[in-house]
């Protein structure tokens, strides 16, 4: 199971990335009430108000983008990305990003980050070997 909590009033980590089928728990680590909801397409959700030392947990059945907000704290926001395959990867602190056991073939790729994303770029997995793709997004 994923975690996404609520810290210093906000979610930790900002940015989620899980597989159709994941649930993530929300648990509350801040003092203070929080109500963590979502309005997005596919994956609508509200958990109410609860106290700290509390968690409550969402299940994600269909692929897209998820924001996420507190009803009671409106600076606090962050996004659940969900995938119907298992190749996606979030970049560490450098940027840099790995995808392993990707079948060989031709494949577009796409980097999103906070709402913008790279025009879809062609890369071709050769067999038993590795490429490399370098995105930038502003």
């Amino acid at each position: 199971m994923a975690t996404m909590s609520q810290h210093g009033e906000h979610f930790d980590p900002e940015m989620l990335v899980v597989p159709i089928g994941s649930t993530i728990s929300f648990p509350n680590a801040d003092p203070i009430f929080h109500n963590v909801f979502s309005l997005s397409k596919g994956q609508e959700f509200n958990l109410g108000r609860y106290a700290a030392g509390k968690s409550k947990a969402v299940r994600f059945e269909r692929p897209g983008i998820v924001r996420v907000f507190c009803e009671i704290h409106s600076h606090m926001s962050a996004f659940i990305l969900v995938f119907s395959h298992p190749f996606f990867s979030l970049t560490d602190a450098d940027g840099r990003y790995r995808i392993d056991n990707v079948p060989p073939g031709t494949y577009n790729v796409v980097a999103w980050n906070e709402g913008d994303s790279s025009d879809p770029r062609q890369v071709t997995v050769p067999d038993g070997g590795a490429t490399e793709i370098d995105f930038t997004v502003r």
